[in-house]
Parts: C-alpha cells; structure tokens; sequence
C-alpha cells in the first residue's frame, strides 16, 4: 500500500485530510498533511515533507498549484520510483487514490489524475445569452421567442 502525503497552503492539506477520513475512515490512516504557512520557508517544508517520506515509503504526493511551494518542493523530494507527485489536488483525485491505495504508484497516479477529471464537470445548465431582439423574435400571433 502506498502512502499519501498532501502538500498544500494552510488550511487546504489538513481539510482534505479530515475529508478523507470522514469518507474512508479506514484509508485515511495511511494520509499525512502538510499545510504550508506564509511563513514556512522552502528548506523547512522539504525538511518536515522528507522526514515524512522516509516512514511512508512509496508514496504519492498531492499538492495544489503547479508553480507554487508545496509542488515545488514536492517535485524536489520526488525520484519517479518511490515517491511521485500529481498536482492540482481536488477532492474526486483524493477519494479515487484511497480508493485505489493497494495499486502501484504507478497505477495510482493514473487512477489519481482520472478522479481529478472526471470529477470536474459543468452541473448545471448554461445561463441562455442576452441576444438583440430582432423583427425574426416574433410569430404570426405576435408571441415573442427570442431568449431572455
């Protein structure tokens, strides 16, 4: 089983830790959070992320923003064999990697970046456009059908 570690700016990590657990509360042993304060400088970041690594073995990061602290620290402490980094973490990436812990990393990385996509989606209908209204908007008994 892999373990999970989120690197995100406070209070993100911690939250999708307690998402976790109220969800699985079974996998959710197996996560660690690091919330990034302003204050958190880069080296100690990576020193707390390195000592975690080194109790959880393989293991899968998550972290926010591609770009910022937490992903580029994450990217340092990653060697592409036991510790991986998938960014842009949502709460449908979570749940499918806890899902799917007892996979390889590398299975686990797919299975993470599908939750992420597949869980974003448009649920609602578009709003209709404010169109001009033209003579056309008009049928023969005077009823107007243009889109408000």
């Amino acid at each position: 089983m892999a373990g999970l570690l989120i690197i995100a700016h406070a209070p993100l990590a911690s939250a999708l830790r307690q998402v976790a657990e109220h969800a699985f509360p079974g996998c959710a042993t197996s996560v660690q959070a690091i919330d990034v304060l302003p204050e958190t400088t880069p080296e100690e970041l990576q020193a707390r992320a390195a000592d975690l690594l080194a109790t959880l073995g393989d293991t899968l990061i998550l972290t926010d923003v591609f770009g910022a602290t937490p992903s580029n620290v994450a990217q340092r402490l990653a060697d592409g064999l036991h510790v991986r980094v998938v960014t842009g973490v949502n709460v449908p990436m979570l749940w499918r990697t806890l899902c799917y812990a007892d996979e390889p990393l590398d299975a686990l990385v797919a299975r993470a970046m599908a939750g992420a996509t597949q869980g974003v989606m448009q649920a609602s209908p578009a709003r209709p456009q404010q169109q001009a209204r033209g003579a056309g908007d008009v049928d023969a008994k005077g009823d107007r059908h243009d889109q408000q």
